[in-house]
């Protein structure tokens, strides 16, 4: 039986511990239609993926959707899952190739509706402006896989080591860019804080 676990702590001055444990036989109970094994994988992977499809699709309501999306690939992806220890990523691969698909599709597809989603609406389950302001910036601002590797880390908690290996990165690149990411956040927040 193969476990792949995470363990990380809270940065914010909590020093309790967090373990994510994805016991990768749930994808061979999935293969076997195993919702019980599905629900378990839902339950321990939700945070995360969420965090992930948040960072490509930038819109709250989409990155529900294509989280869904990825569930229902996984259901019936499930039997080509080889363990290799890294679930995750291959989760964040089928999520990354759904979006990208359906970029393709919303390319070809001419909207009858005017207008896109107003800013109001786009972060409105965000109450705290500040808040709202570093989430307009990190999705705005940043390229792709520096939004994956601030939200990885920033909404789900997960060390850097942790998201290099999960995205597929040297754990010097996760970490370069993640400081490079926060220079640039931080030269977002002293523009807007310097405008009236």
């Amino acid at each position: 039986m193969l476990i792949y676990t995470f363990v990380y702590e809270e940065d914010s001055g909590n020093s309790h511990n967090n373990k994510i444990e994805i016991n990768e036989n749930l994808f061979k109970r999935i293969a076997r239609d195993d919702m019980t094994a599905l629900d378990e994988l839902y339950a321990v992977t939700e945070r995360i993926m969420y965090a992930f499809t948040l960072s490509l699709t930038k819109d709250h309501q989409r990155a529900l959707d294509l989280m869904q999306d990825t569930y229902v690939k996984v259901l019936s992806a499930a039997h080509l899952y080889k363990p290799m220890g890294k679930p995750l990523a291959w989760m964040f691969t089928i999520a990354r190739n759904l979006h990208y698909s359906n970029i393709r599709k919303e390319k070809r597809n001419i909207s009858l509706e005017p207008g896109e989603i107003s800013d109001n609406k786009r972060f409105s389950y965000v109450t705290d402006i500040n808040d709202r302001i570093v989430l307009e910036g990190v999705l705005s601002l940043l390229f792709e896989e520096e939004r994956e590797i601030v939200m990885l880390y920033a909404v789900s908690g997960m060390k850097h080591k942790e998201i290099a290996e999960s995205l597929g990165l040297k754990l010097s690149t996760t970490l370069s860019k993640y400081h490079r990411v926060l220079k640039k956040l931080r030269k977002y927040l002293e523009g807007k804080e310097a405008r009236p």
